[in-house]
């Protein structure tokens, strides 16, 4: 059996109308990002790939899918990520100095499905401040990325903080080698205390180490984190103090929000150095947004800077949006009907400049389409817009 038709594991495509409900989404999510200052840029979706994992862990290089430049013979990378092209925009393209916005849109790529990804090739909008250390751009970020979701219409999400530097500060006083920190990252990531105590032995820092899954609550788990970790130094010290100014930023804009702290939360594609956030809503399984911080970045792009950002999947906010349009049928005329033509072509050109959708029947045998919310009508010699199956309504 030939099987030309099936699109490969994990890549889907989106058909009417949740294909235009997309493009709506992303359409409203840039607007939002523009009307904060962002400027918006539309980065390649191939690059060289040294380019594209600059910065990056062995997570990004495994879902990076590569192929080889014809032109050049160089490898090339379809994109799983847009952070570093960001970088490399900032480092390289625009050079601009004090503080840059920009933001994005568009498909990514994954080379081997995931189990939290229902699709290999979502589609990621986002932002990144270059240019600025303090708490106050990753509040901003934070707070952008709750209007977001928000203007997707997820109600009630749930705000998770976390701090790399809680885990690298202890780490730093492991002395792992490449192996065995490369272990305890995927140990920390899976909350699994057994497997950081077999991995670490005993010892303070270890015992630190393996009690971060534990330190996961409300707000006042900072509070704890700060009794428990007491004797982790003070770049951990420091952390903690970042993530307490932190709530207190998006506090100020967010009084409502249910913030959740995980002191053990790694996430990204390991080149975050700073805070970590993401967005989670009980009906999905995974975050809705996430993001962080990572400062230094764009060094090997020559041009090394303060960084903070987050994207969102736009196709896992589908469900949520509720977006819907009208859509409206307008019968076929023969040549012969010319005045009730022309002025059933000026209603349909009124209908669409008013942001309606028409369509013109080709033929007496079509019918509307099972998206159609209306109809054209004749009524007492003029051209009324009436709901299928109801009375007509003046436009």
């Amino acid at each position: 059996m030939k099987t030309n038709w099936r699109l490969p594991r994990g890549v889907d495509e989106l058909l009417p109308p949740a294909a235009w409900e997309l493009e709506q989404l992303r359409r409203a999510v840039l607007d939002l990002f523009v009307s904060w200052g962002y400027e918006y840029v539309e980065p390649p979706i191939i690059e060289y790939l040294d380019a594209l994992l600059v910065g990056s862990g062995e997570d990004l290089d495994l879902q990076t899918l590569k192929v080889v430049d014809q032109v050049t013979g160089r490898q090339l990378g379809v994109r799983a990520d847009l952070t570093s092209q960001a970088v490399r925009i900032d480092a390289h393209s625009l050079q601009r100095e004090g503080i840059q916005r920009l933001c994005y849109a568009g498909p990514v790529v994954f080379a081997n499905p995931q189990a939290t990804e229902p699709s290999r090739v979502p589609i990621k909008a986002g932002v990144e401040i270059f240019g600025e250390r303090s708490i106050a751009a990753d509040a901003e970020v934070v707070n952008l990325m709750i209007a977001a979701v928000r203007q997707a219409r997820v109600q009630n999400p749930v705000l998770l903080l976390g701090h790399m530097g809680i885990y690298l500060g202890i780490r730093e006083q492991l002395q792992l080698d490449e192996q065995q920190a490369s272990s305890l990252f995927a140990c920390v990531q899976r909350k699994s205390q057994a497997d950081i105590a077999e991995l670490l032995g005993d010892g303070p820092a270890a015992q630190m180490m393996t009690s971060l899954p534990m330190l996961m609550g409300g707000v006042d788990i900072i509070d704890q984190a700060r009794d428990q970790l007491a004797d982790a130094g003070p770049a951990v010290v420091t952390a903690l103090d970042e993530l307490a100014e932190l709530v207190g930023c998006i506090q100020q804009y967010n009084a409502d929000l249910d913030i959740c702290i995980d002191v053990a939360e790694l996430s990204g594609y390991g080149y975050h150095n700073g805070p970590v956030f993401a967005v989670y809503h009980p009906e999905h399984g995974s975050a809705l947004a996430q993001g962080g911080r990572y400062d230094g970045i764009g060094a090997e792009f020559g041009r090394g800077r303060p960084a903070t950002g987050f994207d969102m999947k736009l196709k896992a906010l589908l469900n949520t949006t509720g977006a819907g349009s009208n859509k409206a049928f307008a019968p076929y005329l023969a040549g012969g009907d010319g005045q009730h033509r022309d002025t059933l072509i000026a209603q349909i050109a009124q209908l669409r400049a008013a942001g309606w959708a028409v369509v013109q029947a080709l033929s007496a045998a079509e019918e509307p389409g099972p998206d159609t919310t209306h109809r054209l009508v004749q009524v007492d010699g003029q051209w009324q817009i009436a709901s299928l199956g109801e009375g007509s309504i003046d436009v």
